[in-house]
């Protein structure tokens, strides 16, 4: 078994969680939830969500990885086994079987999202006509040609993960990171300077209040918030575990929910703004990024450089999720078998792309199983996760993990807000999830 890593610094770990956290449920996602849902009345209860829910969770995830120095499965097995209670092991499975099964249908959006720079990079936009760019997209999606991208996707990810904590996640994210953020300014500037753009901007911070008694808004702006930056109970979780004694948990926690939501912010601001200069629809859904985007681009001016960059900043913000999605399932098959990080990467991504497979074969499989997973398996791991940590292992031993190392301590208050608060939502959020077909 390899010495267990550590991240580097509050830096590297900061750069790597906000990469985890920052993937195509910001990109992607957040711009066609905000439209659909309201624009600006979306974002109050959004940002109430992540930066008191969110936080919550996130804290919790670093501080039973860094206490238990080991991730899901290993930490849910020793909790257990400390109250003397059976069956650790197998519940600490589950997390890891869902967040396993976001890897494998993500990495093949990844592949998606590869295929779509490429694209823009040769200017293959330019000689589609607007009417044929939703045929581009089913061309290769469900078609045996997303099997190469996918295997791509596999491919680089796995590369990095190999190279372990800090010379592979944390190089990767120390880059990719700050390019993220630089060209979707870039971007934002260049949306906001297009004819009619000022609708999109009305739309996004000019509340429609009554949109606030709908009770759809402030559940799907919890469900979008819920599982940003919290990932099924098992992907930070594996993070925290490779944390040093002294990292400030709430303060990398506070600083991973902010530059997340900025990330998402930025997003909104590239495409939102656009969609309303060119007349189309907010409310587009998830056929925003692969077919209303592409739209844009072939009717805005330098749509060739604006193109290949934004599908560059979404293959970056992809890529960093899945490294996280990676790290969860190799960590664990290192943890139980003590084998070394580069024979399980290998089985991990081998299978991951097997498994995925049939996937790539049939776009509604891929659907099936990418609900399945989403709206049973994850936030089921997540509700574990939060009873395991705030009740079994006790929510005054996990504050006082939380505060190893913080400059500002948490007071007793928080417990309230971690035990029931926090952990109640969790299960709301697997039942809002079942009964609306997935919030998250």
């Amino acid at each position: 078994m390899e010495k267990r890593e550590t991240f580097s610094g509050k830096i590297g770990f900061i750069l790597a969680c906000i990469g985890a956290a920052i993937g195509l449920g910001n990109i992607w996602m957040f711009p066609w939830r905000l439209g659909s849902y309201g624009g600006a009345a979306f974002l109050i209860p959004y940002l109430f969500f992540i930066l008191v829910l969110g936080t919550t969770g996130l804290m919790g995830e670093f501080a039973f990885g860094r206490n238990k120095k080991r991730g899901a499965i290993g930490a849910f097995k020793e909790v257990f086994a400390e109250k003397n209670l059976p069956f650790g092991s197998f519940l600490g499975t589950i997390p890891v079987i869902g967040v396993s099964g976001v890897f494998v249908f993500y990495l093949i959006v990844v592949g998606w999202i590869l295929k779509y720079f490429v694209l823009a990079l040769s200017n293959s936009f330019a000689t589609v006509s607007i009417d044929n760019i939703p045929a581009v997209f089913g061309a290769f999606a469900g078609q045996p040609q997303s099997i190469v991208w996918h295997m791509l996707a596999i491919i680089i990810t796995l590369i990095i993960i190999n190279l372990g904590v800090v010379k592979g996640i944390e190089q990767a994210n120390k880059y990719m990171m700050p390019t993220l953020f630089a060209i979707l300014i870039i971007l934002g500037i260049r949306s906001l300077t297009l004819p009619g753009a000022i609708e999109g901007l009305k739309f996004l911070f000019i509340p429609d209040w009554s949109l606030l008694k709908d009770p759809t808004t402030w559940i799907m702006a919890l469900g979008q918030s819920f599982f940003t930056v919290s990932l099924g109970g098992a992907a930070m979780l594996v993070y925290g575990s490779y944390l040093k004694d002294n990292v400030d948990i709430p303060e990398s926690a506070i600083h991973t929910a902010i530059f997340n939501t900025c990330a998402s912010f930025l997003a909104a601001l590239v495409i939102i703004p656009a969609v309303f200069a060119f007349g189309l629809s907010p409310q587009a859904g998830p056929t925003l990024l692969f077919i209303t985007i592409p739209n844009i681009l072939k009717l805005m001016p330098g749509g060739y450089i604006f193109g290949t960059l934004f599908f560059l900043s979404i293959f970056f913000a992809a890529l960093s999720s899945a490294l996280n999605l990676m790290e969860v399932p190799v960590e664990a098959l290192m943890d139980y078998f003590k084998i070394s990080r580069k024979k399980s990467a290998i089985i991990v991504g081998t299978l991951g792309f097997l498994i995925g497979i049939p996937l790539d074969l049939n776009i509604n499989l891929f659907g099936k199983f990418a609900d399945f997973v989403s709206i049973y398996l994850i936030p089921l791991g997540a509700v574990l996760a939060a009873v395991v940590f705030f009740w079994v292992f006790g929510v005054s031993k996990a504050r006082a993990e939380i505060n190893k190392g913080a400059n500002k301590p948490l007071g007793v208050w928080w417990d309230f807000l971690a035990k029931y608060v926090f952990t109640i939502v969790a299960v709301v959020v697997l039942v809002l999830g079942v009964i609306y077909g997935g919030i998250g």
